[in-house]
């Protein structure tokens, strides 16, 4: 579970490159590594399966919208709880995805060093830790949260792995667009987690980060076109032209920051004002991009890409913040 093509982050962040056992020989011609080394490598390396930076960010968007269904702060015990499930269905996700994905990150320079592909970690032990993982998630939210929770987790798994990895990914450039609400799902699972239940609010936090996930990845797939092209993957840089990608993520971009106001009902003119403000400063560079694809001027498309993980995390900060604070909310005009 991801959000999901933030998935895409660059390299294996634990570097390791031990096979599951402790004193093999390393890939790279090192020497063995043993004893407590080898077993804190070959750790490292499972836990580089769940891929730990794309899980930050789910969580960046998990505590607010449980701040704004409290409308205060939530209990920190159903907060951690939550946390617990919530990241480990998303380490599930992104575990199962690297057993199914293999092929394609063994011939994309940016997704070489993954556990997987320098056999760090055996195959079955992968597809073992990620069924793990899944279960446990289901377990734990069960247990200490709610029953919704935990099956909205276990949907999300199931909805990734086969809807998004197995079946649009390899067939369509629309992969993003459609396989991305395996990544909004985090903020009703974390609605659910405080109400036991699925209001607007939940729904049109899922909006916003359904929007905000084809700039997002299609900034990122500008950058590394050629190496999904060398992987058969059909993100819409590789069969579109940087004119037509530039101008999709400029009226993605508008719907995301319009559709971030629509949550001004339940919050006050704090957020209100943040969520403005912010979409004002993403759409320019937005706006900017297109601009110099159409010039054909030199292009920054990962200035954007990053960005965006900025621009998300402001409009989530300040709905974590207006609803600690309690400002009265602004409320429906009818």
């Amino acid at each position: 579970m991801s959000l999901v093509h933030a998935a895409h982050g660059s390299g294996d962040p634990t570097g390791s490159g031990v096979d599951g056992a402790a004193g093999s020989v390393r890939p790279t011609g090192e020497p063995p590594v043993r004893g407590g080394r080898g077993f804190l490598r070959t750790v490292g390396a499972y836990a580089a399966l769940a891929k730990p930076r794309v899980i930050e960010l789910l969580l960046v968007t998990t505590i607010p919208a449980m701040f704004l269904a409290a409308r205060d702060i939530p209990s920190p015990w159903l907060v951690l709880a939550t946390l617990v499930g919530g990241t480990m269905a998303a380490g599930s996700a992104n575990a199962l995805n690297c057993v199914i994905d293999a092929d394609i990150d063994k011939v994309m320079n940016r997704t070489k060093r993954r556990p997987l592909v320098r056999d760090s970690v055996p195959r079955l032990g992968a597809l073992v830790f990620g069924l793990a993982l899944g279960l446990a998630s289901f377990a734990v939210l069960l247990l200490t949260v709610n029953l919704l929770a935990a099956m909205l987790a276990v949907g999300t798994i199931l909805f990734y792995i086969f809807v998004y990895t197995l079946v649009l990914k390899r067939r369509t450039p629309q992969n993003v667009v459609w396989g991305g609400a395996a990544g909004c799902m985090p903020v009703v699972i974390g609605w659910a987690a405080v109400e036991n239940t699925v209001a607007w609010p939940a729904l049109v936090m899922f909006g916003v980060i359904f929007f905000w996930t084809p700039p997002h990845t299609w900034a990122l797939a500008m950058k590394y076109r050629e190496d999904y092209e060398r992987a058969g993957v059909p993100m819409l840089p590789v069969v579109a032209t940087p004119q037509h990608v530039a101008r999709q993520i400029v009226i993605y971009s508008w719907v995301m920051v319009g559709w971030t106001l629509l949550l001004a009902p339940a919050t006050s003119w704090l957020y209100a004002a943040f969520a403005a403000l912010a979409g004002a400063w993403f759409l320019f560079y937005a706006h900017r991009l297109y601009a110099a694809v159409r010039a054909g001027a030199r292009t920054k498309p990962m200035s954007l890409f990053h960005r965006s993980n900025t621009y998300l995390m402001i409009v989530f900060c300040a709905l974590a913040v207006d609803s600690a604070i309690g400002l009265p909310v602004l409320g429906l005009p009818f």
